[in-house]
C-alpha cells in the first residue's frame, strides 16, 4: 500500500518554464527513499506539491486515497497535519522559545500540555538540544535551527515526512545522528522522504533513489542496484 502516489505530475510556471514534467512514483506506507538532482533539477517543487504550498499544473497526486487537487479551504490545514516538512529556511518563529517551535503542532492539535512537555524534552534529547530548550531561534547556530525544524516536524509522528537537505548545515557526525533519527521512522508507522545533493550521502544509506534531472524523473534506483 502507499503512502504517496504522483502520476503523470508536471508543474509549469508563470514564466513558461517546467520544474516537473510527467514524473510518476509511488512511496509505500513505511519506505525511506531519496530524491536527487542537481539544483533546479525540481526536487523542491515535488516537495511542496505534497505539502499543498503549491498544486501541479496537470497530472493526479495522491496521499493515500486522498486526490490533493481536490483538498481546498480548511482541508489544507488538515491536509498539513498528516506531512512533517523539514524546510530549507527553518521557518522557526522568532519569537517563541525552542521547546514552543518544537511543540507547536502537538499544541494546534490540542494535546494536553503536560504530555507535550515530556514529548519535546525527549525529542530535544534525541536531537541533541536538550539545554537548548529555552532558547530563542536567534540565540541558535544554523545547524542547531537546523535540527529544530528536524524535530518540530516528527514530534507529531506524521504519515509522511517529506525534508528538503535536511543535513545541509550539519557536520558528519550530526548528519549520521539525524540520518539514524529519519531511519528509525518507518517503524513508527512514518514514511520519509529525503531530497539531497549529497551523493554520498545518498549511497551510504543504501536506500531507494528517485533521481530528477530537469523536472524529469531519469531513475528509480533500488537499494540493491545501489549497492552495485
Amino acid at each position: 500500500m502507499s503512502v504517496l502516489r504522483f502520476d503523470n505530475v508536471s508543474k509549469r510556471y508563470a514564466s513558461g518554464r517546467d520544474a516537473l514534467s510527467e514524473v510518476s512514483f509511488e512511496v509505500g506506507t513505511g519506505e525511506m527513499l531519496f530524491v536527487t538532482g542537481h539544483s533546479g533539477a525540481g526536487k523542491s517543487t515535488l516537495l511542496r506539491l505534497i505539502h499543498l504550498s503549491e498544486r501541479p499544473s496537470r497530472g493526479t497526486v495522491l496521499f493515500g486515497e486522498r486526490n490533493l487537487m481536490k483538498v481546498r479551504g480548511r482541508r489544507v490545514a488538515l491536509h498539513r497535519r498528516e506531512v512533517g516538512v523539514v524546510f530549507q529556511d527553518h521557518r522557526l518563529l522568532a519569537d517563541r522559545s525552542v521547546a514552543d517551535n518544537v511543540g507547536l503542532p502537538l499544541i494546534l492539535r490540542g494535546e494536553r500540555r503536560g504530555e507535550i512537555g515530556k514529548r519535546v524534552r525527549s525529542l530535544l534529547d534525541r536531537v541533541g538540544l536538550g539545554d537548548r530548550a529555552n532558547a530563542l531561534p536567534a540565540q541558535l547556530s544554523a545547524g542547531e535551527q537546523q535540527r529544530v525544524g528536524i524535530a518540530r516536524a516528527i514530534i507529531a509522528e506524521p504519515r509522511l515526512l517529506v525534508a528538503d537537505e535536511p543535513t545541509g548545515n550539519l557536520d558528519p557526525t550530526l548528519s549520521a545522528e539525524i540520518m539514524a533519527l529519519f531511519e528509525s521512522l518507518p517503524e513508527r508507522g512514518t514514511s520519509v522522504l529525503i531530497a539531497s545533493h549529497d551523493l554520498a550521502l545518498v549511497k551510504r544509506m543504501k536506500k531507494r533513489v528517485l533521481v530528477l534531472n530537469q523536472g524529469r524523473l531519469v531513475d528509480d534506483i533500488s537499494p540493491e542496484d545501489l549497492a552495485e
